[in-house]
């Protein structure tokens, strides 16, 4: 199974630029590059903050560029979204029959798990009661391996100011998981804008880079002023196999030089650089 993860679009309105970035714009070109180099994947998962301030504007201008995608996609939400907003011009976005945007769908022999991490009034996540019943429900009338998407992480990732708008209740969620642990396979996240990999509980996850700005790396304490940057953006490429799950960035934009790393190096001068290069 191949899966696209993409984060943190954070659309908004036209003609209107966020941080000095155009979110329109590099949605087209990530779309374009997935269709032209990911066409095999099974399914593209956008997780959250979709919209950075939630207006039905915003969410009209992604859906008319997501009708280029030549994939079957799922939105998600994060912080930065609005659940009213998203029906209004998504009306097919997921519902959990509480009027969260959660759901779940089996693909590969995978149950993927789709979680509704916004916490309303705040930009800290959470995962209420009935999300949390609506979950124990989910996992245990299923037993299919699980891939779980979230938009919010549930640990300490050192970045002060993300820390402080993490996962609120991630000992609540734990609770509802952990029964369920040994069959959940990886964690995919957004939220803090940065690549990001490691394990919560024992279970491997992956945070990526958003599609608009990035939080640079900075892991001295700064409290909750966030650090902004206009580092590229990427999506993940996901491979799935019955032994191993792999994760790719792909950083779209990059139009850094391509060369074969063999046949450069004739009798002691490298080409590219142009002086000796030590054989010892």
């Amino acid at each position: 199974m191949k899966i696209v993860h993409v984060t943190d679009t954070h659309f908004v309105p036209e003609p209107a630029t966020l941080y000095g970035l155009d979110p329109r714009a590099r949605f087209e070109a990530a779309i374009a590059n997935i269709n032209a180099e990911q066409a095999d994947a099974d399914l593209v998962v956008f997780t959250g903050d979709l919209a950075h301030w939630g207006e039905v504007a915003a969410y009209e201008a992604l859906k008319a560029r997501l009708t280029a995608l030549d994939l079957p996609h799922v939105l998600m939400i994060g912080n930065h979204d609005d659940r009213t907003s998203l029906r209004s011009v998504f009306p097919e976005a997921m519902d959990d029959g509480k009027g969260f945007v959660q759901g779940s769908r089996v693909l590969d022999g995978h149950r993927l798990v789709f979680l509704d991490t916004k916490q309303q009034a705040t930009h800290a996540g959470a995962y209420c009661a009935e999300r949390r019943a609506w979950l124990a429900k989910e996992l245990s009338e299923t037993n299919e391996p699980v891939l779980l998407f979230m938009h919010h992480p549930a640990f300490m990732t050192g970045i002060s100011s993300m820390d402080a708008i993490t996962q609120q209740d991630a000992d609540d969620l734990w609770q509802v998981l952990a029964p369920h642990a040994s069959r959940i396979r990886h964690i995919f996240l957004g939220h803090v804008h940065r690549p990001i990999f490691g394990n919560w509980h024992g279970i491997s996850f992956s945070l990526i880079p958003g599609l608009n700005h990035q939080v640079p790396l900075a892991l001295d304490p700064h409290g909750e002023d966030i650090p902004g940057s206009h580092e590229p953006p990427a999506y993940s490429v996901v491979a799935v196999n019955a032994d191993s799950i792999v994760v790719h960035l792909k950083y779209f934009l990059d139009g850094s030089k391509r060369f074969p790393l063999d046949g450069y190096e004739v009798k002691g001068r490298d080409y590219a650089l142009g002086f000796p290069v030590d054989k010892a």
